[in-house]
Formats: structure tokens, C-alpha cells, sequence
């Protein structure tokens, strides 16, 4: 079911694409066949789309396997077909580095584009701060001064001191997923029976998700996780545990040298084991203090994109979240 692409589009344009490319895509060479096209972002988008639109959605992510979400850049070719899509599904939450530009560009032509995390009130640092409360808080504060400058403006789409990670909790979850089935109602409402019918059911599991989270924090030997990058802020406030991050909210944030001093002192003071890598995040900075305080590793999938290997598996976003809480309840304890 596609949407005629306007070439008026000044993104298209200054990618220097010709005025036949919107015929001529990938998405121009497939046949209609009666489903809603829909691109998404983040892989929980992609996922909860698929569940809830079921056999009347063709679903593609545009980020490719593993990828950083904070950080890709879109090529102008699936900008293009993005074009000719139904709709385009992106979390609004500040994750992803291209969505502004690309959504200004996107109004010129006919795709519907959706914001799944409209509603949902994002936590900044300082609340984050005031869950695990003082103890890092001279730390943190230079490391914010720190970012103020020099990579924040190399990265002038950082999301500032909000936290995007919302898909990692199950409740927001629930939201996100709300929020997709309500548009997809309003595309197809013919289909609105089905989408709610599918839409119930991962709710159902979201909520069972949730429970168990809680159960396994509450039952856990301490609350202290020490965590490569800054992605677990929902859970602090939802579980009462208390992240303590070597990266910022994203992972281009790296801390002063005062800051790892403190990390490593706060780590030993906790008997902290395990430090939590992520599966598409690299530090050398975590590697340097898990060598340090004589930590293992452990490794979290944030969900900003899937694996080959874990689709191919037949992996999504429930299997890949009950994975997590096995990481974390190994590294809550003693």
C-alpha cells in the first residue's frame, strides 16, 4: 500500500537524488499487496508494530543489526522509501540522532509519521540523581559540565538531560505500544477488532514482565549496578535499583578523570562484581575500571536495535528482556 513520494522533499533534493528515484526504490519495486507499509526505528517499535498489526503490516527497522541508535544516520535511499511508506514510527524520546531533521523532511511528502512516545514524561538527570541520591552527585555534576562542551557540540543530537530509554521499562512499554496501536487503528480501522485483539495480548505480557522485575529486585541481595552506559535510569525509579554509569545517557558522554576515580571508589565501596557491558556499545574507559576493581563481565542487550544473530533465532523484544533480567539478577548479587 504505497504512498507517492513528493521530490519537493529538501532532504531528498539535497541528497541529489533524481526526480525518478521514488519510483524506482526499493519500496517502488515491491507490489502492493494490501498492507500497510511501515518503517520504525528502535528494535521494540519494530517489534510491537509487527505484533499488533499482525498479517496487516509489512514492518522494516532502518537501523541495520546491532547498530547505536544515538549516533546512525540514515542513507538518503531509505530516507527515500521511508517516503513512500504508510507511516514512519519513531520513539520521540530523543534517541534517535536523525528523527528531527528527518521528520521536517518527511512532511513534504505523504507518510504518516508517529511519535510512539507521545504521553510519556522523560526523566532528566537530576531526577535520576535524586533516586540513588548524593553519593555521586560532584561526579556526576562535573561530568555534566564536562559534556556541556567539545563532544555535545560534536553531537549536536544528543537528547540534553533527558533519558530516552523508556522501551526498557515494561510499564512504558505498555505505552509506547498503546500509542502504535491507536495509529494503526486510525489507518486501517476496518482492522481496529484486530489490532486492539493483538494489542491486548502483548499487553498481557508487558505486565507479566513488569511483575517479574519486581520480584526480582525486591528479592535480590543488593540494589547496585554498575553499568557501561547510562540506559537503566527507568529501572532505578520503577525497581529501586541504583545504577552507577561509567558513559553518560549516551555513550559519546565519557567522564573526566576525577569522575573514574570516584566511580572506581563508589564500585569498591558497594563490592560491586560485575560491570554490564552492552552488546552494541564499546568502552575502553568500563574495560579500564572492571580491570581495576577486579569486576567480571556481563553483557545487556538495550534494545536500541537486534542482532542478526537474535532475529535469525527468532529472538524479539520479550525473550531478548527476560535475557536482561537474568543479567541483572546475577549482578545484584553477592
Amino acid at each position: 500500500m504505497k504512498k507517492t513520494f513528493g521530490l519537493a522533499s529538501a532532504f531528498i533534493l539535497a541528497a541529489g537524488l533524481a526526480a525518478g528515484c521514488s519510483s524506482t526504490g526499493a519500496s517502488g519495486d515491491q507490489k502492493d499487496n494490501g498492507k500497510l507499509d511501515i518503517y520504525t526505528t528502535i528494535y521494540p517499535l519494530e517489534d510491537f508494530t509487527k505484533k499488533i498489526g499482525g498479517e496487516y503490516v509489512n514492518v522494516k527497522s532502518v537501523y541495520p543489526p546491532n547498530v547505536e541508535a544515538h549516533t546512525y544516520e540514515p542513507s538518503s535511499k531509505t530516507m527515500a522509501e521511508i517516503s513512500e511508506a504508510d507511516a514512519f514510527i519513531y520513539s520521540g524520546v530523543g534517541v534517535e540522532g536523525f528523527a528531527d531533521k528527518a521528520v521536517n523532511t518527511l512532511k513534504g511528502s505523504d507518510v504518516k509519521i508517529v511519535k510512539a512516545g507521545e504521553g510519556i514524561d522523560l526523566l532528566s538527570q537530576e531526577e535520576e540523581h535524586e533516586e540513588h541520591g548524593h553519593e555521586e552527585e560532584s561526579a556526576h555534576e562535573e561530568h555534566d559540565h564536562a559534556h556541556d562542551h567539545g563532544e555535545a557540540e560534536e553531537h549536536d543530537h544528543d537528547h540534553g538531560d533527558k533519558d530516552p530509554h523508556v522501551w526498557l521499562d515494561p510499564v512504558l512499554a505498555e505505552k509506547l505500544a498503546e500509542n502504535i496501536k491507536d495509529e494503526l487503528v486510525k489507518l486501517e480501522p476496518e482492522h481496529k477488532k484486530t489490532f486492539t485483539k493483538n494489542y491486548e495480548s502483548l499487553k498481557k505480557d508487558l505486565k507479566q514482565l513488569d511483575q517479574d522485575f519486581k520480584q526480582t529486585v525486591d528479592r535480590a541481595d543488593k540494589k547496585e549496578i554498575l553499568v557501561s552506559h547510562a540506559a537503566y535510569g527507568y529501572w532505578e525509579k520503577r525497581y529501586g535499583i541504583k545504577q552507577m554509569s561509567v558513559l553518560g545517557l549516551s555513550p559519546t558522554e565519557e567522564p573526566s578523570q576525577k569522575e573514574l576515580e570516584n566511580i572506581v571508589k563508589t564500585a569498591k565501596e558497594h563490592n560491586i562484581k560485575y560491570v554490564i557491558f552492552e552488546s552494541n556499545v564499546s568502552s575502553k574507559i568500563s574495560e579500564i575500571i572492571k580491570n581495576e576493581i577486579g569486576a567480571e563481565s556481563l553483557t545487556m542487550k538495550n534494545l536500541e536495535s537486534i542482532s542478526k544473530e537474535d532475529k535469525e533465532s527468532g529472538k524479539d523484544y520479550l525473550t531478548i528482556m527476560k535475557e536482561n533480567l537474568s543479567v541483572l539478577k546475577k549482578a545484584l548479587s553477592n
